[in-house]
């Protein structure tokens, strides 16, 4: 992971209705649209919009998700991990059982490589010294739940190991936010937010994290899920994917 990784870029595809063409765009009444960023017959990639859930919740209300409008459209994709509902940018959803337990695998050995890209409150300064010569530092503190109000999460010494490397990527000086690039190197619930939060920066828009001045300056959470490499689940060729941050 210490390794800046040069992650091609993808055009995405807007799916508007059933079709088995991922480059078409059509519009109808009754298929909600999703983005389509690649697709093969083991593996789809998707960006996924701020505000909608990757996965179908509790309720009646909660039905309408990323996952089920792909599944009308390609009936064996298989959910393969999730963003939180205010995040947005790349998910991965496998075609078939075999594809599905390869990515899991993948993930697991922390094969899959994930970028983020955030906007924070304040000027974090970019690391110095000899132990971040290339720009990157790393948030190392241990996450668990907070039982309480959960699904709320909080740095505890009893919890897990989580570790967050980061890298400034530009300031705004008059608006007093730092633009970040994000690599999870452990992937906790919440972990970005929560560690970000942690240093005294948390994430703009983030409702659950940030003080509500700072919940205030974004109508949403400003963490996008920017680039994600990986090998395929069937051929092992490396696949690079990119999804520019929309903020």
């Amino acid at each position: 992971m210490n390794k800046d990784h040069s992650l091609g870029a993808v055009r995405p595809k807007l799916i508007r209705c059933a079709t088995k063409d991922p480059g078409a765009t059509i519009a109808t009444e009754t298929a909600p649209p999703f983005e389509l960023l690649h697709a093969d017959a083991h593996l789809l990639a998707l960006n996924k919009p701020a505000g909608l859930l990757a996965v179908p919740g509790r309720g009646a209300d909660k039905q309408d998700c990323l996952s089920a409008r792909v599944q009308r459209e390609f009936a064996d994709a298989l959910v393969v991990h999730r963003l939180d509902m205010a995040t947005s940018g790349i998910l991965l959803m496998a075609r078939g059982v075999v594809a599905q337990q390869r990515l899991g695998a993948a993930f697991a050995m922390r094969s899959v490589h994930k970028r983020y890209e955030a906007v924070v409150d304040g000027l974090l300064m970019p690391p110095t010294g000899d132990h971040a010569p290339d720009g990157w530092d790393l948030i190392d503190l241990p996450l668990m739940a907070d039982w309480p109000r959960r699904p709320l999460q909080q740095v505890d010494a009893a919890g897990k190991p989580s570790q967050t490397r980061w890298q400034v990527l530009a300031h705004d000086a008059q608006a007093r936010t730092t633009r970040l690039r994000l690599e999870p190197v452990t992937g906790r619930t919440h972990q970005l937010r929560v560690h970000l939060q942690a240093i005294g920066h948390p994430i703009l828009g983030d409702t659950l994290y940030a003080p509500p001045a700072v919940q205030a300056r974004a109508p949403r959470l400003l963490l996008h899920a920017c680039a994600l490499q990986l090998p395929h689940p069937v051929t092992g060729e490396a696949l690079a994917l990119t999804c520019a941050a929309p903020f």
